[in-house]
């Protein structure tokens, strides 16, 4: 029993450490995707972030920016989060890093549901306001695609926005048929179209729409994740998420979703790192 004990204690110590590690480091995921839209054209890198929430990795995120430099990527996509939706939380730390990004390429930034509650209820978060937030970055040069697209050579880039009341608790509420298009109009099929879809519950209506490739984040990799397998719990306490961080390929569609960069309100990651992530897209032969 005695030597049972010690080996749960030194167990738990061990877990602790790996908590504590996993929280303030991270690390570079990279895909390859590859699409006959992109057969002849060179290939492109992209560099997608999602739920930063403030989290800082060195004094002003300089680790992590860093290394988005050392990386060298022709864009940067942001998939929201990047900054936390309470009335005390300020919006600086987020505001410092993704004006850093600004020098290192373009950035394109579509809300997460944190942004999104902040824009849609100023008076709740008056003390930080929103407006406040993106009237700076938009000055900097940050495009924010708020159920919009834009053009970049082949690539078409769109950004979504859901109702709000579709960021449920345990469950998954309903995004009905034809929301989406009437909020951002129809799948560019010519071009390569990239979706930033913040919430991974609805992909099947996302798969639906048409896009080539799907970006999303906001399960921070599940929290907890069983190694080869999935996530155990989303933020929103869902159980085993069937898209809770990874890159999935269904049919001609491409899904990423990303781990994030950050927590909040349960702030704990275990067997389940912070990342970066790489998108290297290509032509197909």
């Amino acid at each position: 029993m005695k030597y049972l004990l010690i080996v749960l204690v030194v167990a738990a110590i061990l877990v602790l450490l790996e908590i504590w590690r996993e929280l303030h480091c991270f690390q570079v995921t990279e895909y390859v995707i590859e699409s006959q839209k992109l057969s002849g054209c060179r290939e492109k890198k992209i560099v997608f972030l999602s739920d930063l929430h403030n989290h800082m990795y060195g004094k002003e995120n300089q680790r992590l920016i860093e290394k988005i430099k050392e990386i060298s990527p022709e864009l940067i996509l942001v998939g929201g989060d990047m900054l936390i939706g309470k009335r005390t939380s300020s919006y600086e730390p987020a505001m410092k890093t993704v004006k850093a990004l600004l020098k290192i390429a373009p950035v394109y930034y579509a809300h997460g549901n944190h942004e999104q509650r902040m824009k849609e209820f100023p008076d709740v978060y008056n003390l930080y306001a929103y407006r406040e937030y993106q009237k700076e970055l938009k000055e900097a040069g940050v495009r924010f695609l708020e159920n919009e697209s834009v053009k970049e050579g082949n690539f078409r880039i769109t950004g979504l926005e859901i109702p709000l009341k579709c960021y449920l608790h345990c469950r998954k509420g309903v995004l009905e048929p034809d929301e989406i298009t009437s909020r951002i109009g129809a799948c560019d099929k010519e071009s390569f179209q990239i979706l930033l879809a913040h919430h991974p519950s609805y992909m099947e209506e996302y798969k639906r729409w048409g896009a080539d490739l799907i970006l999303s984040g906001h399960y921070h990799g599940g929290v907890v994740r069983i190694p080869g397998f999935t996530g155990m719990i989303t933020p929103a306490f869902e159980i085993f998420p069937k898209y809770s961080g990874d890159i999935y390929r269904e049919g001609d569609t491409a899904i990423v979703v990303s781990k994030g960069l950050g927590t909040h309100t349960v702030n704990v990651r275990f067997l389940n790192p912070a990342e970066l992530v790489v998108l290297r897209l290509r032509g197909k032969n």
